[in-house]
């Protein structure tokens, strides 16, 4: 199978690249710069902006594939030109879209891919929305051949999955409170890079998966304090220090978390993954977030360079706990 991915070099897309590699696909990755993430090997490399169609055109000559993957469309002038770019040249067009397109909060769990979608106001999940529609309508007139893929909250070892990233780590060890959102029970759930690749791959190609979307996410649920107390654990510290604040405090102390915590992260998002067991058959996660969770302390250790600890973000937890 010829698999051609615009863009790709990120966690999520590296991860999907090198599986689809060791399946035995022909791979074949364009970024506008040199990819930060090391590719896999057997991986095909071309530069290009991929935002620019005559420029991908260009470099693409007169290449077919059985599945083109867009991992860069971020607005609908990212995507409006590859339906005339791509129909001629690929079985399947999938589009990297995301799970925060489902309105907050939601009217009813578990979230299906026919929930509302609705985003008013976070402009990264309403622009996602617009791709989406404006692919739809293509896949409606023309017969476009499009899947849209909603990855969740995925990381791997080189992410801290909380807001404070390694800044609330160094906080624990330290014997210091972190602070999290609401009473710290709202659920929500992690997939593991890894788990996504597994998910992801079988549906490349995928005749089934054709005028569908799909979420791609682990199933597992987690409350917030459960992600805090796991990421603790890994990094030995017994008896970690939580407190709890409003959404609505934390974003006056830190303006950059208001948006994300209203529309995002302070509702319980559950997910039924049944379309997505039904396209590939036995797929469960293997990867726990116990297991990442200490791939991601062992990494950081590893590499003392990457514990970048935020100061100002470090004083803000202190003011709320004052407050």
């Amino acid at each position: 199978m010829r698999v051609l991915f615009l863009g790709g070099a990120g966690m999520i897309g590296s991860a999907a690249a090198a599986r689809a590699a060791a399946e035995g696909a022909e791979v074949t990755v364009v970024t506008r710069s040199e990819p930060v993430r090391p590719v896999a090997d057997g991986v095909r490399r071309l530069r290009a902006d991929v935002r620019d169609a005559a420029a991908l055109g260009s470099v693409l000559g007169g290449a077919e594939f059985d599945a083109i993957v867009n991992w860069v469309g971020f607005t609908p002038d990212d995507v409006r030109a590859h339906p005339r770019l791509f129909t001629d040249r690929t079985g399947q067009y999938v589009f990297i879209s995301t799970c925060s397109v489902f309105g907050r909060p939601v009217p009813q769990l578990p979230i299906t891919e026919s929930s509302p979608r609705r985003q008013p106001v976070f402009g990264y999940a309403r622009d996602k929305i617009a791709c989406e529609l404006l692919l739809e309508e293509e896949y409606r007139a023309s017969g476009f051949p499009l899947t849209i893929v909603r990855p969740f909250h995925t990381y791997d070892r080189t992410v801290v999955p909380v807001l404070a990233g390694w800044t609330a780590v160094e906080r624990m060890r330290a014997g210091r409170p972190v602070v999290v959102h609401g009473d710290g029970t709202s659920l929500w759930s992690l997939t593991h890079s890894a788990d996504f690749a597994r998910a992801f791959v079988p549906l490349l190609g995928l005749d089934h998966a054709i005028g569908e979307s799909v979420n791609v996410v682990s199933g597992d649920i987690l409350t917030w304090d459960q992600i805090h107390l796991a990421l603790a654990a890994a990094a030995g510290v017994r008896a970690p220090v939580l407190r709890h604040r409003s959404s609505e405090s934390i974003a006056v102390h830190v303006p950059g978390w208001g948006e994300v915590l209203e529309h995002d992260f302070r509702h319980s998002m559950l997910f039924d993954t049944s379309k997505l067991r039904s396209l590939v058959p036995g797929f469960a996660p293997r990867v726990s977030f116990a297991q990442g969770a200490r791939e991601v302390l062992a990494h950081y250790d590893a590499h003392p360079e990457l514990k970048s600890v935020d100061a100002a973000l470090s004083r803000a937890f202190d003011a709320l706990l004052e407050d």
